[in-house]
């Protein structure tokens, strides 16, 4: 089994995403723009076992 280094899975912190739109649990449209807030935002990616 290789396990890839965490550098090169994807953004780092620190890094500047590209501008996104995603409908949300509630079918509600959400952009970069309104999660952003004055502090910044927090991506957190999870994988769910039954995808």
């Amino acid at each position: 089994m290789r396990i890839a280094h965490i550098a090169v899975l994807g953004p780092q912190v620190g890094d500047v995403v590209p501008d996104f739109s995603l409908t949300d649990q509630a079918g509600a449209d959400r952009d970069l723009a309104s999660l952003m807030g004055p502090n910044g935002l927090m991506l957190v990616f999870s994988r769910s076992a039954d995808w």
